[in-house]
């Protein structure tokens, strides 16, 4: 190590553990919100059918799967518009 260098050591605070990639928190997110969709769908048909008469379960949960949806598109609509301008910089 040249004289002078800074070393750099993993933070102790983080206990060894390293963070998740970009790519597995997608997947994750993306996950979830296919699981909430599913969810209210089962919700919504159980409803319809007449084996459950919690309606408003089942509306909480639609709420809940449209707005987790909502903000995956917006997350992606970002994501797409951030790539666009990096590709827009001048070399």
């Amino acid at each position: 190590m040249a004289k002078g260098a800074i070393k750099i050591a993993p933070n102790p605070k983080d206990h060894g553990i390293q963070a998740p990639s970009f790519t597995e928190v997608m997947k994750e997110k993306v996950a979830a919100v296919n699981t909430d969709q599913n969810v209210s769908s089962a919700l919504m048909k159980a409803v319809d059918s007449g084996q459950s008469d919690d309606l408003v379960g089942a509306m909480v949960a639609s709420q809940k799967a449209s707005l987790s949806f909502s903000t995956m598109i917006q997350i992606r609509n970002r994501l797409v518009q951030a790539f666009d301008e990096v590709m827009k910089m001048p070399v």
